[in-house]
């Protein structure tokens, strides 16, 4: 594990959602909300077409997060997220954080998650138990 001070941008993520990802990941996570899998449906209700699943998204947070416990997911102690925006497929998303502060046995980690300058999650903390 590397060493780790406050301050410190952890390494960026990227990862671009298939158009099939919000049906497989309704597959797998039983959540089969119409905005996730109908383009139709979603664009019925004023959304721009299907939307990616939230906790996809935190989870590509989470991943960030990890890469600096060389990508341990035992490491993820807590995780807090903000949403305020929404993602699509077909979209690069965009997960940056920054090294919060080292104390102890834990490393806390601030992190944005992004699409094309829309912000989906402004505000996320992650405690990790990097000792």
């Amino acid at each position: 594990m590397p060493d780790l001070e406050p301050g410190q941008e952890i390494p960026e993520l990227s990862v671009t959602p298939d158009r099939y990802l919000t049906v497989r990941y309704a597959g797998a996570s039983g959540d089969f909300n119409p905005i996730h899998i109908d383009d139709d449906f979603a664009r019925s209700v004023g959304l721009p077409g299907r939307i990616l699943h939230g906790l996809w998204t935190m989870a590509q947070v989470a991943r960030a997060a990890t890469a600096v416990a060389d990508g341990d997911p035992q490491a993820l102690a807590r995780l807090q997220v903000e949403f305020r925006g929404m993602g699509v497929p077909e979209r690069e998303l965009t997960v940056t954080g920054t090294v919060e502060d080292v104390a102890d046995d834990l490393t806390h980690v601030v992190l944005q998650a992004e699409q094309e300058g829309n912000t989906i999650v402004p505000s996320a903390r992650a405690e990790l138990r990097t000792g």
